[in-house]
């Protein structure tokens, strides 16, 4: 037997609330070639516009869904979108936020190297 009263982790409410918003499961196969779950990454600005973040900031690559095809009409050719963890809350470049998560178009991702042990 459980206890239902102990608390949900909050990657599972995370998933939970955007499955419901999406009205679908988020995928859980991850794509080849995608950057892995855990990977450090840099959330960059556009260098064409003043976006999509109002700063440069650190994050890392959430597992909660598996990065998918960005269907937008301006995406890039097999452009993904990915879940991403960021390190300090941000706010997006038309002052909404602060976001602690977001899926994140992959050509404003910089992977960052994995340190040295």
């Amino acid at each position: 037997m459980t206890d239902s009263s102990s608390p949900v982790p909050a990657d599972v409410e995370d998933r939970q609330a955007i499955e419901h918003i999406l009205g679908r499961p988020l995928s859980r196969t991850w794509p080849t070639g995608a950057l892995a779950p855990g990977s450090r990454v840099t959330v960059v600005r556009a260098q064409d516009w003043d976006g999509p973040w109002q700063v440069e900031f650190a994050g890392t690559i959430d597992a909660m869904g598996a990065p998918e095809p960005n269907e937008h009409a301006q995406a890039l050719d097999g452009e993904l979108l990915y879940w991403v963890t960021f390190d300090t809350s941000q706010y997006d470049s038309g002052g909404d936020g602060p976001y602690r998560k977001a899926q994140i178009w992959g050509r404003y991702l910089r992977a960052e190297p994995e340190p040295e042990a």
